[in-house]
């Protein structure tokens, strides 16, 4: 009988070994591309962002080898010491789009690319903010080969956040008027811009002083946050913050679940689809625990949670599928969080890799990537995963040849070609891309599904650092757009004074 229950032991042990390898043979192949970087230590693309189209071109960033100068403004010089670059990829080569002049002194950020090609984003300038003792940055169009500086509202410091496919630019810019309490940190207003056809319009506030677009629709519609009032509140230490949706001249405020602090989810973004849903965080009655929201039609329906406090949304698509992550009941003494998927009003669990795992996209055949821990939910490594068909989860890492150039340690988008775009960590790197030390070393990645077998095995390539191109003769006769950092809204979030905003701990 011990015979019998050891033979029953060991199989079922061998089972369970074999079932990821089993699951991953039932699930497309990719190519994976390692973009490399511009002679620096790292590349990523922009958390929250859309990064990678459906024609597969992507925009992200990456490090030259030249430090840092002292006055370097952290908010697109992003995480390590090195100056970054904005790319754009074009076949699998990312090519440098420069900075404001002087070019190879600023950085600069690529952050959201249109069907046209059209890239939005911020750059570094040759001009020191007087109060934050910075260079300061300016938001920026790549359009055509030709960068476009989009200025400001009479203040020191502008930067876009997002383009739709009509070409039209949102982002935030600093006026004139005294503010102490400025998103930006500075002594001025901050306020969202729509930028078209040369002419940057004010959007106004819900009728505090300052207010944030995220991203903007292909209607035209741009969902983000405002202050209410200049009045302080106890529990967060800063005037209410509501969500909003601005609809040609009208900004709707969307109300909070309750507290006094809505609008950005996880990473510091409110996202919109193109039926005008948009979701985000609301902070509850007391402001101690944050749910993730989607608000349609003059209704903010709370997602809930897994059983525990918090919950955080990262992306909608055009169908009204949400993805993001949810608390487990006891999460604050287990730290356990997992990745879900939001559907027809119900929150579907998507399971981990391990311990804890977060959703970043979702794409219109509902498919869904992100990143889960592998083991203790407050130290082991994440892998990148893609969760379809109804599960389970599955590691990117089986799922591309054997022996690549980097371990999957993230998957950030994935667009309606299935194509997947995110952060991988090369042999010995062990800071992918947090603010170190040690200093940031990962690869922004992009995976190609890939049907034969045989052109998998001999497209199992990487694109080597120093292959990508700079500022081609074709590209520009001026200096051109925009940089991209890890962690991009995060920082968005943590630069401006949001501090009552909660963000999820994976």
């Amino acid at each position: 009988m011990q015979s019998r229950t050891l033979t029953c032991i060991t199989a079922m042990t061998l089972f369970v070994l074999a079932l990821p390898l089993q699951l991953a043979a039932q699930h497309t192949r990719y190519k994976l591309i390692d973009l490399g970087t511009f002679g620096g230590p790292a590349s990523s693309f922009n958390t929250g962002s859309l990064m990678l189209d459906n024609r597969g071109f992507g925009v992200g960033g990456a490090e030259t080898p030249k430090p840092d100068p002292a006055n370097a403004n952290g908010f697109p010089c992003g995480p390590g010491s090195f100056i970054y670059h904005g790319f754009v990829m074009r076949n699998g080569i990312p090519i440098d789009l420069g900075a404001l002049p002087p070019a190879d002194e600023n950085c600069s950020n690529a952050n959201w690319i249109n069907a046209r090609g059209e890239i939005a984003g911020n750059s570094e300038t040759a001009q020191i903010d007087p109060f934050l003792g910075v260079k300061e940055i300016r938001a920026v169009l790549w359009k055509k080969g030709q960068l476009i500086e989009l200025g400001t509202l009479g203040g020191n410091e502008s930067a876009a956040t997002a383009i739709n496919n009509r070409g039209q630019v949102v982002g935030l810019a600093l006026n004139t008027v005294p503010d102490p309490f400025s998103f930006f940190f500075g002594p001025t207003q901050t306020r969202g811009f729509l930028w078209q056809n040369g002419v940057m319009l004010d959007l106004g506030t819900l009728g505090g002083p300052d207010a944030l677009p995220f991203t903007i629709n292909d209607r035209g519609q741009v969902a983000g946050v405002s202050y209410t009032n200049s009045t302080v509140n106890p529990t967060t230490g800063m005037p209410t913050v509501d969500p909003f949706l601005w609809d040609h001249g009208t900004m709707i405020d969307l109300g909070t679940l309750g507290g006094t602090l809505g609008g950005p989810g996880n990473q510091g973004n409110v996202a919109l689809n193109n039926r005008g849903q948009v979701i985000g965080t609301s902070n509850l009655a007391g402001d101690q625990v944050t749910h993730a929201f989607l608000w349609q039609e003059g209704v903010l329906t709370d997602l809930g949670t897994f059983g525990g406090d918090n919950s955080f949304p990262l992306w909608i698509n055009d169908a009204g599928e949400i993805v993001g992550e949810a608390d487990l009941a006891g999460s604050e003494i287990t730290h356990l969080h997992h990745a879900f998927l939001w559907r027809n009003g119900v929150m579907t669990d998507l399971g981990t890799l391990g311990s804890t795992s977060h959703a970043e996209a979702i794409n219109s055949a509902g498919q869904v990537v992100g990143r889960s821990r592998l083991g203790d939910p407050t130290t082991t490594l994440q892998h990148a995963f893609l969760w379809e068909h109804g599960g389970p989860m599955i590691d990117l890492n089986n799922l591309i040849p054997e022996h690549s150039s980097l371990e999957l340690r993230d998957a950030m988008f994935i667009n309606d070609r299935g194509e997947i775009a995110g952060l991988g960590a090369p042999p010995g790197c062990d800071n992918p891309g947090n603010p170190g030390p040690p200093e940031p070393c990962g690869h922004a990645y992009v995976l190609i599904p890939v049907d034969d077998d045989a052109e998998i095995s001999m497209t199992a390539y990487k694109t080597k650092p120093g292959t990508a191109v700079k500022n081609p003769a074709t590209l520009t006769q001026t200096p051109e757009t925009l940089q991209g950092i890890s962690d991009w809204r995060t920082r968005l979030v943590r630069r401006y004074q949001i501090p009552g905003i909660r963000i999820a701990k994976d």
